[in-house]
């Protein structure tokens, strides 16, 4: 992203890899304004705005809000050096967290290619305090009685590793479009938002039981109100449970 001199909102989105849309949305807020413009009014940025964009994406890639790195670039105490130091640190830990990730699947290929049994503690040691079971154990007492309940515990008794990855790739997907929305400050009741909820109740249904939009509604209201399903959502970035809740009930109306 290296340059000397002022380019385009164009140029500027293509050696990024951001949307035009993106970067004017940036504008908007205060995040990364052009330093100067056109006599025809077209935005023009220079190696100073090159530089802090390079660290609203950086941050961005860290899961931060963009409320919160406005915060930090534009903060009186701000230092370009010690911001991209927290930047790397931060690097470093989710490096960490990622390669545990990495090896706890390579464990568990092994062991299902060779058709042993990991143990319990074996593999829910990478999720820490996250425990997969509790989720288990209270979706059995909720829900047990109902056909969709039989109907996920059916299915996915069946899936395979690869099953496993391509469900993850495509839920990442879904949450990654959402993202770029509440970045480019779409309504969530707006008819992209509302698209891609629908891709979600998909999803589910694809993987899972049949998720009507009535069913898809409750499971919206559930991912805010309870504050665990919440704090896991948000990992893919803040705020997205209730932007995601928000599109789920907007659709559903639609339907």
């Amino acid at each position: 992203m290296e340059t000397k001199t002022a380019i385009t909102v164009g140029a500027i989105a293509r050696l990024a890899g951001v949307t035009v849309r993106t970067l004017h949305h940036y504008d908007e807020i205060g995040l990364v304004v052009p330093g100067e413009r056109t006599d025809a009014g077209y935005r023009l940025y220079g190696p100073a705005e090159v530089e802090r964009l390079q660290e609203v994406l950086f941050f961005r890639e860290l899961g931060f809000g963009l409320d919160e790195i406005r915060e930090i670039v534009t903060g009186p105490s701000y230092d370009r050096a010690r911001a991209l130091a927290r930047q790397r640190e931060l690097l470093e830990t989710s490096t960490d967290r990622l390669l545990a990730m990495i090896d706890a699947l390579d464990e568990a290929i092994t062991a299902e290619k060779r058709g042993t049994k990991m143990t319990n503690e074996e593999m829910l040691s990478v999720f820490g305090d996250f425990n997969p079971a509790e989720y288990e154990e209270e979706a059995a007492e909720r829900w047990g009685d109902t056909d969709a309940y039989h109907d996920s515990m059916r299915r996915t008794a069946r899936y395979t590793v690869e099953d496993w990855e391509e469900l993850g790739g495509e839920a990442t997907e879904i949450n990654e479009a959402l993202l770029a929305l509440m970045e480019a400050g779409a309504a969530p009741d707006g008819i992209d938002a509302m698209d891609v909820a629908e891709r979600h109740r998909g999803h589910i249904s694809k993987w899972f039981y049949e998720c009507t939009p009535e069913i898809h509604a409750g499971l919206g209201q559930m991912y805010v109100a309870d504050h665990r399903f919440a704090e896991n959502i948000d990992k893919a970035g803040p705020g997205l449970a209730q932007y995601l809740s928000a599109a789920i009930a907007a659709n559903a109306r639609r339907h």
